[in-house]
């Protein structure tokens, strides 16, 4: 077969690069309709975790399709990468201490599988990524395979596309299909080609536009969130200092037709909301003041949540601690950028004198930023309350929304989520 004819392009074998929330499911669901999928990873616990059909992480329902993808053969893991007719890099993209972006792991991704490249390949970052990152992916390939090409009409051309993920931790066994996908081509053969392969197992619409736009609206759609949870966090802070329940004024505005304001947390964590707005801000610094501003707003707030803690605390002489969830949302064990999981920390370390006794059932164990620190430890629920001169929630997992409030009797609450008001 021609590999430029893109008509009809069938995919025998895929490889995925990356092992994490997303890179794990989306090779999967690719695996589920009976491609052969390769999944790398340079972690070498999770290749063999996963060749055990077991999940690395926590994510409800996906334990049974991964056993049964693996178990049929359908999905492997290895370290090493392999020859395949499409590639997908779902690898970390932060970004440096200056907020720039970090390319690091694209472009380690890009060395391993550069050597298995052949004309008519399809390479698809995956991964959320800062605009124009796509389209340097595409030039950092050739330069390393200088016998290959991206004009689409060359006989040794090979396709590049970015086609952001759109899942919620949590809820990846709905959304993973049944979201609208952004099928962003470096050029038309690539946007084809991609839309191809997705259409393999996603349902819902799928989106053709170029690279640089699919890289945009997917920073849009996290950072129009972050700037609306800012919005209500800023309202937090102003209600406090005029002795309002922000809960009461948010519930009587969003009785308006036309008003809904999201709700106040300890600050924005994850992968996505935290982080995608600062690839905006690095690209057109002066141009993006209000999602900078909003992101200034976001990461200020566990510092004003922390001052209402000692503020709570003032006169204890022995003063503990219990601080209900440290993962970056409800009902999962995601704990990457978690504010939450930063308040705690911060408290501690900045508080030596401070008992803090941490409660997350999602989680067997504290992560080592906690667990090295000698003034904390994990409890369960009522015992850490018990203990507690200050009980401070900070995720609303489905444990703590369902608590009889009268075991919450005598104490000083913080309630960062609103779920007790």
């Amino acid at each position: 077969m021609d590999p430029n004819d893109t008509d009809s392009r069938s995919f025998n074998r895929v490889s995925v690069v990356g092992l994490g929330y997303i890179g794990l499911p989306t090779a999967a669901f690719i695996a589920s309709k009976g491609i052969a999928v390769v999944g790398i990873d340079v972690n070498q616990g999770v290749v063999e975790s996963v060749n055990a059909g077991q999940i690395p992480f926590f994510e409800p329902g996906f334990d049974e399709l991964l056993s049964r993808v693996v178990k049929e053969g359908t999905l492997t893991a290895q370290t090493e990468q392999v020859d395949a007719d499409a590639y997908i890099v779902c690898v970390p993209t932060p970004f440096r201490g200056d907020h720039s972006f970090d390319t690091k792991y694209i472009r380690a991704a890009c060395g391993a599988l550069a050597p298995h490249l052949r004309a008519g390949t399809l390479v698809v970052l995956e991964s959320t990524s800062a605009p124009g990152t796509t389209e340097d992916m595409a030039k950092h390939l050739v330069e390393l395979r200088p016998d290959l090409s991206l004009n689409d009409e060359d006989d040794n051309a090979i396709f590049v596309a970015h086609c952001p993920e759109r899942v919620l931790p949590g809820k990846i066994m709905e959304e993973m299909e049944n979201n609208d996908r952004l099928i962003g081509g470096l050029t038309p053969k690539g946007a084809e080609l991609a839309r191809q392969l997705y259409s393999t197992f996603c349902t819902a619409d799928l989106l053709v536009t170029d690279a640089i736009t699919a890289e945009m609206a997917k920073l849009t759609e996290n950072s129009f969130r972050d700037v609306n949870i800012a919005f209500a966090n800023e309202l937090t802070v102003i209600c406090d200092r005029l002795g309002i329940d922000v809960w009461e004024l948010i519930e009587l505005a969003n009785h308006h037709p036309r008003v809904n304001i999201l709700q106040p947390g300890p600050g924005v964590g994850g992968h996505c909301i935290a982080v995608d707005p600062w690839f905006i801000v690095s690209a057109a610094p002066d141009e993006a003041r209000l999602i900078k501003t909003a992101r200034d707003v976001n990461d200020g707030k566990p510092e004003w949540v922390m001052k209402q803690v000692l503020r709570a605390l003032e006169g204890k002489e022995k003063p503990v601690v219990s601080a209900l969830g440290i993962t970056f949302k409800n009902d999962i064990d995601d704990l990457r950028e978690s504010p939450s999981l930063e308040i705690v920390k911060r408290l501690s370390v900045e508080n030596p004198h401070l008992d803090i006794r941490v409660v997350e059932p999602n989680v067997k164990k504290l992560p080592p930023v906690l667990s090295n620190l000698s003034n904390i430890k994990k409890q369960e629920t009522m015992e850490a309350i018990a203990a507690a001169d200050v009980v401070l929630l900070l995720v609303n997992h489905k444990e703590f929304i369902t608590l009889e409030h009268s075991v919450l009797q005598g104490k000083k609450v913080i309630d960062t989520k609103g779920i007790w008001s």
